[in-house]
């Protein structure tokens, strides 16, 4: 992998993000609104064609949605990228200092080059070249650049509302969300292009447990940490029935030719196999076996405010992502019968149903991008999926029936398990063929 001057020019322009410490935070009081003032300035200064060109409309607090008009209204077309990122764990060990943008070994390292500042600026750069090149899209390109994803934030749903307002209803979306993974199913030794054409409901709970508490010494059976331990060991030993949804089926169908001998069988046959395929998914890893049910996960824990005292009140986060054919109102109900305990309670704090399934078979948009994907990415294989994360693009499904997730960058097995996580970076080289990719995208509309 090398450092080009030409990817250098661009990358660069991610590297300025990068070190923009835009963190986004449900409390607004911790928000640097100064930083995302910054971030929106340095757009402006890294992009002049695409401001000077594209119309401009304000989103919330930070968002921004721009237009470019195309030679025609008729199937509009927007890409998606969001602005924040989550914070970082201080106890964490970066390679490089997360908001640095350090550029070493072929590699850009910081928070959001992969979620999701990657995606902005290659958006951004795809169109300040196409625009300084004289080209017109063929239809018009609407940018949805929202602040606020990582924490469920509302300036996509305005978005949305701002487009259904004016009358438009896109005949394609695309936002972040799948990638050219490699390393991505055991046996399969080509990059799979995983393109989300749904994406699974993200819903959290708070189990809460309360008693007297008390003092250390006197201990009583079952206070409230010790229901919520057990709570959590039943919902660990309780997981959702496992199944295949139609994307999953058609990806293993697609991988089938690739995929090892003693596999392809089964892979090819994933339909009438599904039983099969769906234990070998559970049995493969935590990645392949979130392709095939609703998860759970305890994600924070709280207690006693010291070690000499039994809390009074005890809680554990649980984040549940939600299988399309799944509900919330489903998913509380299996919570509350795994965990079987009338003293602990069940506090929805957010939710969001899975979203529909997009058009993919036999559809010209999914085949668009599929098209390329083979151009840009030659080696790679094309497959939809169900996303696992959620993203801002769930908003758009109610004005769009193609609504697709991918970040069209390769992304190896460590790089993915960098998101949300450390050492989070993206290649240069790999950079410059995302922005190609969104530049014959655009190009690519008929």
């Amino acid at each position: 992998m090398t450092d080009s001057g030409a990817d250098l020019g661009a990358i660069s322009k991610l590297q300025r993000l990068v070190r923009i410490p835009t963190v986004s935070h449900r409390d607004a009081d911790l928000i640097d609104s100064e930083a995302f003032h910054r971030q929106t300035e340095a757009l402006a200064e890294l992009f002049p064609l695409l401001h000077a060109h594209l119309e401009l409309t304000r989103v919330g607090d930070h968002g921004l949605l721009l237009h470019w008009r195309g030679a025609s209204a008729e199937r509009p077309v927007v890409l998606m990228a969001h602005l924040d990122v989550v914070p970082v764990d201080e106890d964490a060990t970066w390679t490089h200092p997360a908001f640095d943008g350090v550029v070493a070994d072929g590699f850009l390292w910081g928070r959001g080059t992969l979620d999701d500042k990657g995606c902005v600026v290659g958006i951004c750069e795809a169109v300040e070249q196409l625009l300084a090149r004289g080209f017109t899209p063929a239809q018009d390109v609407w940018l949805s650049f929202g602040a606020n994803e990582e924490v469920f934030g509302t300036d996509a749903q305005d978005a949305a509302a701002v487009l259904r307002e004016r009358g438009v209803r896109p005949w394609l979306v695309l936002d972040e969300g799948g990638a050219v993974a490699h390393d991505a199913f055991p046996g399969v030794t080509r990059p799979v292009a995983v393109v989300g054409v749904a994406e699974k409901g993200s819903t959290s709970f708070e189990l809460r447990a309360e008693g007297r508490g008390g003092h250390a010494s006197m201990p009583a059976k079952m206070g409230p940490t010790a229901r919520i331990a057990r709570a959590v060991m039943r919902l660990e030993k309780s997981p959702f029935p496992a199944r295949l949804p139609a994307p999953t089926i058609e990806l293993f169908a697609r991988l089938a030719p690739h995929a090892p001998a003693a596999l392809r069988p089964l892979m090819a046959n994933a339909a009438r196999l599904a039983p099969l395929l769906t234990r070998a998914l559970v049995a493969a890893g935590a990645e392949p076996a979130a392709l095939a049910r609703t998860t759970v996960a305890v994600t924070t824990l709280s207690g006693s405010p010291a070690l000499n005292v039994i809390a009074s009140t005890a809680k554990a986060g649980v984040n549940v992502r939600i299988m399309p054919g799944d509900t919330v109102a489903g998913v509380r109900e299996h919570l509350t019968k795994a965990i079987h305990d009338d003293h602990v309670h069940l506090d929805l704090a957010e939710s969001a149903e899975p979203s529909p399934i997009s058009l993919y078979e036999d559809e010209p948009a999914f085949a668009l991008v599929e098209r390329v994907v083979a151009e840009v990415y030659p080696d790679a294989v094309t497959a939809p999926y169900v996303l696992m994360g959620a993203t801002d693009s769930r908003f758009f499904t109610e004005i769009c029936e193609r609504v697709y997730r991918f970040a069209p960058f390769r992304m190896s097995k460590a790089q993915r398990e960098s998101i949300h996580s450390f050492d989070e970076r993206i290649g240069v080289a790999d950079f410059a063929e995302g922005v190609r990719w969104y530049e014959r995208f655009i190009e690519s509309l008929d």
